[in-house]
């Protein structure tokens, strides 16, 4: 359970031009379902201006028979000075009820070179086989959601990302929505937000018989808000909205530091 969880909230939910100097920051985000405290994560980003680390880490308190309790550790690092991040290595490790489920994924120019999942994932008649043609033009699911922009605009919203997590590959196609305020005393940053949707096309390594597949995919309630992460000249997700059958999982910025 938490395997899947834990990748999915990382995945929706989780930092202008190239950044010249360095850069370290922390972002930390506190996560609820139907209202009720899940999780608590943090994100590290260090930029030299030519490579970049993020690191995230996630406590999860649990919540029934719904998630899983336990920790997420996730990882990447890449090339920092184009006009995104792009990864060469990403690593996730998630850890509950005494077992450890771990990930290991390498790029090279922006197609998977390999990749190894401990234990593996079984395969079964209705798991959507990986192709070789689905691991190239991909990058990993936290440097997607740490962008470069020109300014906090509608600009961006409007890109494509081509994820692949070491199980799953999909891509999300945002898209903008509105512009916004924030404005709660209780959160991290009051301000300017962009309002984006995503929309979640699965491709392969996914189960076709996937309740939750099958409702990302056809969900139009899948909603990011972008703010700037202090004048860094990065812009990250302010609050993730996900709307599910057990009621709304929700990601809010709580504090951010440059």
């Amino acid at each position: 359970m938490i395997r899947s969880t834990l990748a999915t909230a990382i995945a929706f939910l989780g930092l202008a031009h190239p950044a010249l100097a360095q850069t370290k920051a922390s972002a930390n985000y506190v996560l609820t379902l139907g209202g009720i405290n899940v999780a608590r994560m943090q994100v590290d980003l260090n930029d030299t201006g030519r490579r970049y680390d993020l690191d995230v880490n996630a406590n999860v308190a649990g919540l029934g028979t719904l998630v899983a309790s336990g920790t997420a550790k996730a990882s990447a690092s890449g090339n920092s000075a184009g006009n995104s991040l792009v990864a060469d290595s990403f690593d996730l490790q998630t850890k509950a009820n005494g077992e450890t489920f771990d990930v290991t994924v390498s790029f090279a120019n922006k197609s998977v070179s390999a990749f190894k999942v401990d234990p593996p994932v079984l395969d079964s008649w209705d798991r959507v086989a990986l192709e070789r043609s689905h691991l190239t033009g991909v990058g990993d699911f936290v440097s997607a959601f740490v962008i470069k922009a020109g300014a906090l605009d509608k600009s961006i919203c409007e890109r494509r990302m081509n994820i692949f997590t070491g199980v799953e590959r999909f891509n999300l196609a945002m898209s903008f929505v509105k512009t916004d305020e924030a404005t709660s005393p209780r959160t991290g940053y009051q301000g300017p937000v962009v309002l984006c949707s995503i929309k979640y096309q699965p491709i392969s390594g996914h189960y076709a018989s996937s309740e939750m597949t099958t409702y990302l995919a056809d969900t139009s309630r899948i909603l990011v808000w972008f703010a700037p992460l202090g004048a860094t000249g990065y812009f990250i997700p302010y609050r993730v909205l996900l709307g599910t059958s057990a009621g709304d999982l929700s990601m809010v910025l709580v504090s951010a530091s440059s």
